[in-house]
């Protein structure tokens, strides 16, 4: 008899272990359980959140498009005022150029004629030589550019006295620098 008793309350024991266990069990279903709900909760709301930050991103995106596209109408508009501006310009300024050349016309017909200068020649002869004026001019600009070592573009302006008794013609170029070549 001590042995069934030592056996019925081992069961009893066993039994209380064994629910004992279950209620952990439970427990750790009913802690966990809650944990599981707040992780799906929290994903939702994070998802919900990702949703909302993609939406916001999308309406920035779309803002963003309309104003470069208002940006490129104003800057077309803008390039058609210049365009039309320069047109406009381009006409007036034929027109003014018609205008000016009415005006000159209308002077040229109105204005005397200027009488023409006679041509006329110059000939120095004395003892059998003959110089005339161009032929002159063209000794005085070889002294010029030869002797005194000038840049024929330098040459402006002449005044040549002949002395024909001498033999000699003397000059004066630019005003400024004389001197004498034989004839």
């Amino acid at each position: 008899m001590a042995e069934e008793k030592k056996t019925a309350t081992v069961k009893p024991i066993a039994k209380a272990a064994v629910k004992a266990e279950a209620a952990k069990e439970e427990k750790k279903e009913a802690v966990a359980a809650p944990a599981k709900k707040e992780e799906k909760k929290a994903a939702a709301a994070a998802k919900k959140e990702v949703k909302k930050e993609v939406k916001e991103a999308k309406k920035e995106a779309k803002k963003e498009a309309v104003q470069k596209v208002a940006a490129t109408k104003v800057v077309a508009k803008k390039a058609a005022t210049v365009k039309k501006a320069a047109v406009k310009t381009a006409v007036v300024a034929k027109k003014a150029e018609k205008v000016q050349a009415k005006k000159a016309a209308v002077k040229k017909a109105v204005a005397p004629k200027k009488a023409a200068a006679p041509k006329c020649s110059v000939y120095v002869q004395w003892n059998e030589k003959s110089y005339n004026y161009d032929d002159l001019v063209k000794i005085a600009k070889d002294v010029w550019v030869y002797d005194l070592k000038q840049k024929e573009s330098d040459f402006k302006t002449v005044d040549i006295y002949v002395k024909p008794f001498e033999n000699v013609a003397y000059y004066v170029i630019n005003g400024t620098e004389n001197g004498s070549f034989a004839i």
